[in-house]
């Protein structure tokens, strides 16, 4: 199977940095694409950034400017560096990664870390 494991969440001051990695082993024959949901209590999950095995990368408009996903194929891992946080970043993120096990492919979550940004 395959395991999906995020680190790098916590508490910051607004206007501060995090960054958040995700690591994906077992058995796994190739990664597609890799990303980060976030949730609120009560709401929805929603996408934050996404990337290809390409490096062709996705963000969701609020993210924009701010926050960098990064991966490195050699390694199944995926980051995101999170910079001028803000109040409204607290959400619970999720690494998500689509990963081709036995000749299929699969939706797999990590988690989650809590990112807590106070103002």
């Amino acid at each position: 199977q395959v395991q999906v494991v995020e680190s790098g969440g916590g508490l910051v001051q607004a206007g501060g940095s995090l960054r958040l990695s995700c690591a994906a082993s077992g058995s796994i024959f190739s990664i597609s694409t890799m990303g980060w949901y976030r949730q609120g209590p009560g709401k929805r999950r929603e996408l934050v950034a996404t990337i290809t095995s390409g490096n062709s990368t996705n963000y969701e408009d609020s993210v924009k400017g701010r926050f960098t996903i990064s991966r490195d194929n050699a390694k199944n891992t995926v980051s995101l560096q999170m910079n001028s946080l803000k109040p409204e970043d607290t959400h619970v993120y999720y690494c998500a990664v689509v990963a081709v096990v036995n000749n299929l492919p699969n939706f797999y979550w990590g988690q989650g870390t809590q990112v807590t940004v106070s103002s």
